[in-house]
């Protein structure tokens, strides 16, 4: 795996035209001991199968101090891109290694899930971890060791989460090197520059535990970016055509690509893309433990209720005590109580599966703190010119999870069957490593006026909203576009309440058995999300915004009533898609709508009140599905919640103010 990540970070900054010296002289930190230690922990691991006594009777101090030194050197250096996240990586593996005595733990069901048996162990560095997720096998660190099976031809092997993120890591920081060389010493941590605090409102999309929000704006590159050759103007007078740059050049220029090359934001984004696929994996093996557990359609549902209400409780406010707080402290501390919540679910859910529903609710809160956190930082870590391409970036890694985690997930929790704490594990640790890199780099001290403390804060919201409907009720298209709205996104939250039962009881299971069905499903709505933000993004402003708004209402009604009323997966996965797409084609004309219509200064309390309003509708058809579910066929309760859809469609199609927006 390590080998696979430098080889494709090698030959993908090759590809780009970076320089083989650049890899060869770069300079790092104690370089030379970190080799030493390199050499320690495999040297140590090579005199232990030689039967060397004393390696074996010192393999414990041996192999610690290794990875104490390897990590801290990585540590030290990480300045350069994909390093702070090996050094995350390292820091998982010694843990891993040193909680068992110095010997490497690995999950035997996974071992066999690779194609491998236990004969093909290293009798004198692995150990095997208990079957059963016990206390034990959490105090061996076993979400830790060699628990990820990965079974290809040839190239089929056992790995542990660690040597996941030493091969990102470290294929990230071969590419950086050979296209940039050495950082400049500003990357450490000196900001070049202070960005405004900024937020970014994703209308109507409710947060499920620490997952985001959904796509928001698709974001395209500035003009010029990759365009025809430019005209410009001699000193003479005479205007001369420039040549277009070739494009491996125009590659390299690319914002994406200095993204990459940014310590600080590569470290950021990896952090945050790594957590978003273990909340993929939550989110699947969440609904998966509560249906096979309760065997209820209304208790599944709860659960994502659960998890979802503390959008309606909770998000309007979250960000006005954000903005008085530390944003580097917020993260962090909100990663950490992730971590551990997210570990306490398995313990929870045999305990009493009751005990997990506040469990949810309580990430899903915590969440709401570190979204706007992670809003306003990113405009601080980056260029302002960088800055609409480093908000494609943080969208375009919460599309990669909808569309490579869900399925990553569901092929994962259908291997653990009733090991499904391992997944859990694998969320909370994503957590930590995303803690881990968040407190790896410098973020520029935000200028703050003097804010009110909590009494005078809540004092201020309650203002802002009183404002924010007046606003609002006063802007006929905004005020019935939110109405329309309301009723027409009941369907998601049927779907999100019963998705997971749907795929259990509805579909046929034959060419996609459950829970990678489910999975499916949720794959292909992320698809029809990114189809329909690309499309809207291409041919949107030709079109009529209220238009667009009402045929989205109507699409998405449709193809849920599709969904709910087929059992074929081939029809399901292309009516989820088609939902994903309808999605996109109503949102982004609505949060444009609302940009462009509210006074300067009211957004945030505007979209603060519609907020307000379509997750408390959205909360109440979670609950209302689930009940429904008891008594019906869980696909003629999605198939009805379509209807309403259509039904809001066809009132928006008949409000002059929505239609005509």
């Amino acid at each position: 795996m390590i080998i696979i990540g430098s080889l494709a970070g090698l030959i993908l900054g090759l590809a780009l035209g970076g320089h083989l010296d650049s890899l060869i002289n770069v300079r790092l930190r104690f370089a030379a001991l970190m080799f030493v230690a390199v050499g320690l922990r495999y040297g140590t691991q090579f005199a232990i199968a030689s039967g060397i006594g004393l390696a074996d009777t010192l393999r414990l101090p041996l192999l610690a101090g290794a990875f104490l030194i390897l990590g801290t050197g990585l540590w030290l250096n990480r300045r350069h891109p994909g390093l702070s996240l090996v050094a995350a990586g390292v820091a998982a593996n010694g843990i891993a290694i040193i909680a068992n005595g110095g010997w490497m733990p690995v999950s035997l069901p996974a071992l066999a899930a690779a194609g491998f048996s236990p004969a093909d162990l290293s009798p004198t560095f692995n150990v095997a971890l208990p079957n059963d997720l016990s206390l034990d096998f959490l105090l061996r660190a076993g979400p830790l060791g060699d628990i990820v099976p990965i079974p290809l031809p040839v190239l089929g092997n056992l790995v542990s989460l660690g040597d996941l993120f030493i091969a990102i890591g470290l294929g990230w920081f071969i590419f950086s090197t050979l296209l940039h060389g050495d950082p400049s010493p500003d990357a450490s941590g000196v900001a070049l520059w202070r960005g405004t605090s900024s937020t970014s409102a994703a209308i109507d999309r409710p947060m499920v535990l620490g997952g985001g929000m959904g796509p928001g704006l698709p974001m395209t590159a500035g003009p010029g970016s990759l365009g025809s050759p430019a005209t410009a103007v001699s000193r003479i007078g005479v205007a001369v055509t420039v040549p277009r740059p070739v494009l491996r050049t125009r590659i390299r220029a690319h914002p994406y690509v200095r993204l990459a090359l940014d310590a600080r934001f590569s470290a950021f984004w990896l952090g945050q893309t790594i957590s978003l696929f273990g909340d993929r994996l939550n989110q699947v093996a969440l609904g998966v433990m509560v249906l096979a557990t309760t065997k209820s359609a209304l208790a599944t549902g709860l659960v994502f209720l659960a998890a979802t209400l503390p959008n309606l409780l909770l998000g309007p406010i979250a960000g006005t005590f954000v903005d008085r707080w530390n944003h580097k402290r917020v993260m962090i501390v909100s990663d950490l109580l992730r971590a551990g919540m997210v570990l306490l679910i398995p313990a929870a859910a045999s305990t009493d599966i009751v005990l997990v529903y506040p469990l949810v609710f309580a990430i899903t809160s915590v969440s709401l703190f570190f979204r706007p956190a992670k809003a306003v930082v990113v405009p601080r870590l980056v260029h302002p010119d960088d800055l609409m391409a480093a908000n494609s970036a943080t969208w375009t890694g919460e599309t990669m999870a909808d569309i490579l985690g869900y399925p990553l997930a569901g092929l994962f929790v259908a291997f653990l069957g009733d090991r499904l704490a391992l997944a859990f594990f694998a969320d909370s640790a994503s957590y930590l490593v995303s803690a881990t890199l968040v407190a790896s780099i410098t973020i520029p001290a935000l200028a703050r006026a003097t804010v009110p403390r909590v009494v005078g804060a809540l004092q201020a919201f309650t203002a802002e909203l009183r404002d924010g409907w007046a606003v609002l009720r006063r802007q006929p298209v905004l005020f019935q576009n939110t109405l329309v709205s309301t009723f027409a996104q009941l369907s998601i939250g049927s779907t999100l309440a019963l998705m997971v039962v749907y795929a259990q009881q509805a579909l046929d299971g034959r060419l996609i058995g459950y829970p990678a069905n489910y999975a499916a499903i949720e794959t292909a709505i992320g698809i029809g999300n990114l189809a329909g933000g690309v499309a809207v993004g291409l041919i949107g402003a030709k079109l009529g915004k209220g238009r667009m708004v009402v045929a989205g209402f109507l699409v998405m009604g449709l193809s849920t009533t599709v969904l709910g009323l087929t059992g074929n997966v081939v029809v399901a996965l292309i009516a989820a898609a088609i939902s994903g797409v309808a999605n996109l084609v109503y949102v982004i004309p609505s949060q444009t709508l609302f940009a462009q219509l509210t006074p300067e200064g009211y957004l945030g309390r505007v979209v603060a009140f519609r907020s307000t309003l379509v997750f408390g509708a959205m909360t109440g058809a979670m609950a209302v599905s689930g009940v429904l579910a008891e008594i019906m066929p869980v696909g003629l309760v999605i198939a009805l919640s379509g209807v309403v859809t259509v039904a809001a469609a066809v009132a928006g199609w008949m409000l002059p103010a929505v239609r005509d927006a």
